[in-house]
């Protein structure tokens, strides 16, 4: 007689499960697209920035796991992402030295002072950018234009500049939408502002493919899309509404929309899933506020942008914002206060 024994276990039951080196991969090649339009749009430059940030952020992470005594996790693709997403939010003419530091920062302050991924508070790409721009706000805040003839046989004049020398200035700058808007009240044509035909950072220009990498991930269920959702919603929301009340003064909520880092941020950093929160009603309140922040920065605020600071203060509330809206256990009595 044949003997069968019956297992009885609770849940979750898992049947398959998604392991992180096959999420970063996906990440990097939702990201690749968004890289390689940007080589076109601003040639060598942008692609020796991408390869600068990329190369320190994997190096760091070797050499930190060397010296810590622990395995390298540089084949989990995490350091290849937070080196693209630090290349891409840079300027195409940002001098190498300076690109490098920045991908040591993301790494080594951003990322393994907190005990390495799955540990970080803050998105590590957006710690070494907002350590560039307090270091060196000069440098991140000089424009490239887009589609020069010249881009694939020369590069900016700033690109070579030796350590700790004051970047040489091209004879030509080009504005951002923001900058321009922000500063001489012009906006661009939402087509351009679209398909990436305008001057900006790396990677900001083309908001149809980062787009289109969200809906790969969404897709494969790699990305909570209710983040960036919640984020766009709002800062359309707001955004209209301020123009409604005055299309004189206030941008439109497409140029909102589809001007600056908002969609690389909403799609690729906003989304990270250890700064984010857990909870289903979290992620829309944390999106919200992500959204009312960039609104707030941009409008009102000194600076053109204001993603980067949006995100990075929604990172430090992301735990606060799961406490606070903790779901009910089932079949637990509601806690009175």
């Amino acid at each position: 007689m044949l003997n069968k024994t019956l297992n009885i276990s609770t849940s979750p039951h898992i049947t398959k499960g998604i392991s992180t080196e096959a999420i970063m991969r996906n990440v990097v090649w939702a990201l690749l697209p968004v890289a390689i339009f940007s080589v076109y749009t601003f040639g060598l430059s942008a692609l020796l920035v991408l390869a600068t940030t990329t190369a320190a952020a994997v190096l760091t992470e070797h050499f930190l796991c060397k010296k810590s005594k622990k395995e390298s996790t540089i084949s989990d693709w995490s350091a290849v992402i937070t080196g693209l997403l630090l290349g891409l939010t840079l300027p195409p003419s940002f001098p190498l030295w300076m690109a490098f530091i920045g991908g040591v920062i993301a790494i080594a302050l951003g990322k393994f002072v907190f005990g390495g991924l799955g540990y970080n508070v803050f998105n590590p790409a957006l710690v070494g950018r907002a350590v560039l721009q307090a270091a060196f706000p000069v440098a991140i805040t000089t424009w490239y234009p887009s589609f020069l003839p010249e881009r694939f046989s020369s590069v900016s004049a700033a690109t070579f500049t030796f350590p700790f020398m004051e970047p040489a200035t091209d004879g030509f700058t080009g504005a951002t939408p923001l900058s321009a808007f922000k500063f001489e009240h012009i906006t661009a044509q939402t087509s351009d502002l679209a398909l990436g035909l305008i001057s900006g950072s790396t990677g900001e220009t083309c908001a149809l493919l980062i787009i289109l990498g969200g809906i790969y991930l969404i897709a494969r269920n790699m990305m909570n899309w209710r983040i960036p959702v919640s984020i766009l919603l709002t800062v359309f929301a707001l955004s209209g509404i301020l123009y409604l009340i005055d299309n004189q003064v206030y941008p439109s909520p497409i140029f909102m929309l589809f001007s600056g880092g908002l969609m690389l941020g909403a799609v690729f950093m906003a989304t990270d899933m250890v700064g984010s929160p857990i909870t289903p009603k979290g992620v829309w309140v944390y999106g919200a506020l992500i959204g009312l922040l960039v609104v707030v920065i941009r409008i009102w605020g000194g600076l053109p942008e204001g993603v980067m600071y949006a995100i990075l203060l929604a990172n430090a509330i992301s735990p606060h914002i799961d406490n606070a809206i903790r779901p009910r256990v089932y079949g637990t009595a509601k806690i009175k206060s």
